[in-house]
């Protein structure tokens, strides 16, 4: 596998366990809604490290806003974001080396 395809892999897995963090809220009634409080500005931030640019700066702002609402946990943010850069822009190209 070349190194591009490795992070692409690795940042979907990355993001998965991000989305699953977010959604944990759910788990705990309540509690869980307080808890977005400090997984809202977190996730945001693993956004931009994530997705470099304008681009990773604007799925940050809609990552947090949709962590701080309460309820809209469910939202796979970061999925969503993997699909937008690597199944609809296509970027980066991967080349198969053998």
């Amino acid at each position: 596998m070349s190194k591009i395809k490795d992070k692409k892999y690795k940042t979907l897995l990355l993001g998965l366990l991000f989305d699953g963090i977010g959604m944990l809220s759910f788990a705990v009634p309540l509690v869980g809604d307080f808890s977005d409080i400090i997984w809202a500005p977190v996730s945001a931030w693993l956004m931009t490290r994530m997705y470099k640019g304008k681009i990773g700066q604007a799925a940050a702002v809609f990552n947090f806003i949709e962590e701080i609402i309460p309820g809209m946990d469910v939202i796979p943010s970061f999925t969503i974001m993997w699909v937008y850069t690597y199944v609809f822009k296509g970027k980066p190209k991967v080349i198969e080396t053998e």
